[in-house]
Parts: structure tokens; C-alpha cells; sequence
């Protein structure tokens, strides 16, 4: 079984594998559970374990408070709970607190928090005055659940991990991103970071995509969801551009920056993000013809009504599958991304 793990399990034929850990089920130890987020990721996620979600109780009282109840014996395992924080935040964030609350309360050995998409991240310090730090709020609200460990993926500032004092994994959806875009044989392609602070990720991305150039995007933030782009740094004339971001939310930045990108020569415009938030007006802005495609995964479940046809959505569960593994097995995360 850990003979077909490895390295190799980002590549494109390993992630579409079938479930190599079929012997999970008579592990005992590890159980997994999915809040109401993402059911479908966490079933995918199962899938791949070879094993089932565990069964749950959830539901709503009249006044809106939310109810937890684990449905089996879950005394001295380790269990894993799916619950990216995404729209609604609050009410997803609750149920995840409330979820490793259970499992504590039911004698868990041990209790991982996998959150997919990591909610509250944008406010990672005091950028003015009376503001919060609503990341390291998280973080506590996480930690004084029970949680003894978080699985996180992108997150949108590297320091969040920072915040804990308990384990954190912090893994990329970069991997299937750029399995899908070499798929695609595209030709002359320059990454493109559409801000400053995003310039570490699309260096990153771009060593992995053969080496390729880099250009950046000079933005001003007038406000929040509110960009103003100025200029590009660097050469895009007459090349396939790739834009790079964690998140797309309200989708300005990002199709500011292509409007840009086209304005300077681009030949085609990619975009790029693990995250999509897709706040209005993000699906009118991304699907007004600026890209060629918009390439996202689903971290974030997206209804019909947030999809349209430049859209692609990769899945995310088989990395996260094999992350869980390797947590459980004590043996190294950080190699499937080197």
C-alpha cells in the first residue's frame, strides 16, 4: 500500500488513481467526518481513503443555534473534520467549533481540523488603527475548541500558521493547477502576480511551470474589494499570461489586472486561484470575455448559478486524501510538493 505513495502521486495519472489506502477501513483509529461546507469534497476525499464519512447528526433549532451529535464511538481515534469556512463563514465556523467540541467530549484521541478554504484571513494584522486581527481570532476560537491539529490549504498569508500553538500543515492546490495547465501545452507563457504581495506565490508557480517569466501587476487598494491598477512590470507582449492568486472573491483585482494585461499585448489571459469565493459581482466580471479560461478548485462549492463557461473547477480531494494519510501515517507532508 505505501509502496504506490510517494512524490509521484501529484503527477496527473497518480491523482486520478484509484483509492490506494483500501486496507483504511480496517484502521479503527481514523475516522472522518464532514461538516455541511462541502459535503461533496469530503465525500471525494472519502473516497479516495477507501473508507466513509462518519455518521452525524446536524440541524437547527428554532431560534437558528446549531446541534451537533456524532452518531458512532469514536473513543481513542484520530478523526479528521472537513469544514472549509466559507459562505455563510459564521454559521460554517460554529459548526466546525461546535463539531470538535464533540469529538473531545467523546473521548477522541485525537482531533485535526481539515479546513479547505480558511475563513477570516484577509485581516492578518492592523493595517490601521482599532482594527482586529479576525486570523488570529480564528485561530484561538480553533485551538480553545479541542482542535490538536489544523490542515489547511493556501491560505491567503503564510503567517496564519503562526497564529497556533498547536501543529499546523499547510498544503498547496498548486500541484493540480499546474498538472492542469501542462495538460494544455501552452506556448510563451509569463506568470503574472496581480499584486505585490502575491509575487513568492507566482515565483513559486512559475519555477514549476518550466522556469517561465515573471511579470507583476502595480495595484493600489483604495479600499476594501475596491483595486485600482496602474502598470505591468514586465514583458507580456504578444504571450499567453498566466494570472496567479489564492482567492478570487469579488473578482476585481483579477480582471482589472487582465483588462491590462490584454491593454499591454497579452496574446491570452489565464486565471488562476485555489479559492473561489465568487462575491457579486464576480461572476459578471470573470465571464466578460477578458479570459480564456478561469481555473479554480473546490475548496469552495459553487451553485449553478456562480458557474459559467470560461470556468474550470479541479478537485482538490485526492491531495487532500493523501495529506490525511500521510498525517496519520507520521510520515512527511511537505514532500509531495518538492
Amino acid at each position: 500500500m505505501n509502496a504506490l505513495r510517494g512524490s509521484a502521486l501529484l503527477s496527473s495519472a497518480a491523482l486520478k488513481v484509484q483509492p490506494v489506502a483500501t486496507g483504511l477501513t480496517e484502521n479503527h483509529r481514523l475516522r472522518l467526518f464532514s461538516g455541511s461546507a462541502n459535503i461533496k469534497l469530503s465525500q471525494e476525499v472519502a473516497r479516495y481513503l477507501g473508507m466513509d464519512l462518519g455518521p452525524m447528526i446536524r440541524k437547527r433549532f428554532a431560534d437558528g443555534e446549531l446541534y451537533v451529535q456524532i452518531q458512532e464511538s469514536i473513543r481513542g481515534c484520530d478523526v479528521y473534520l472537513i469544514q472549509p469556512s466559507c459562505q455563510p463563514v459564521n454559521d460554517h465556523l460554529m459548526e466546525l467549533l461546535i463539531m470538535i467540541d464533540a469529538c473531545r467530549r467523546a473521548s477522541a484521541r485525537q482531533v485535526t481540523a481539515v479546513i479547505p478554504y480558511y475563513g477570516y484571513a484577509r485581516a492578518d494584522r492592523k493595517t490601521a488603527g482599532r482594527e482586529s486581527i479576525t486570523a488570529k481570532l480564528v485561530a484561538n476560537l480553533i485551538t480553545q475548541a479541542g482542535a490538536d491539529r489544523v490542515l489547511a490549504m493556501d491560505l491567503h498569508a503564510a503567517q496564519i500558521q503562526g497564529y497556533f500553538d498547536i501543529p499546523f500543515d499547510h498544503v498547496y492546490g498548486s500541484p493540480v493547477i499546474l498538472d492542469y495547465l501542462t495538460s494544455k501545452q501552452l506556448h510563451d507563457i509569463v506568470v503574472v502576480s496581480p499584486d505585490v504581495g502575491g509575487v513568492a506565490r507566482a515565483r513559486a508557480f512559475a519555477k514549476k511551470l518550466n522556469d517561465a517569466p515573471l511579470a507583476i501587476i502595480d495595484k493600489r487598494r483604495q479600499a476594501h474589494n475596491v483595486a485600482e491598477v496602474l502598470n505591468v512590470i514586465g514583458d507580456v507582449k504578444g504571450k499567453t499570461a498566466v494570472l496567479v492568486d489564492d482567492m478570487i472573491d469579488t473578482g476585481g483585482t483579477i480582471a482589472e489586472g487582465a483588462r491590462l494585461l490584454r491593454e499591454e499585448g497579452a496574446r491570452q489571459v489565464y486565471a488562476c486561484a485555489t479559492h473561489a469565493v465568487f462575491s457579486p459581482p464576480a461572476v459578471e466580471r470573470l465571464s466578460s470575455g477578458l479570459f480564456e479560461e478561469v481555473i479554480v478548485t473546490n475548496t469552495i462549492p459553487l451553485p449553478e448559478d456562480k458557474r459559467f463557461p470560461q470556468l474550470v473547477v479541479l478537485s482538490v480531494a485526492n491531495l487532500l486524501g493523501e495529506t490525511i494519510w500521510r498525517i496519520h501515517e507520521d510520515t512527511s507532508v511537505s514532500s509531495m510538493f518538492r
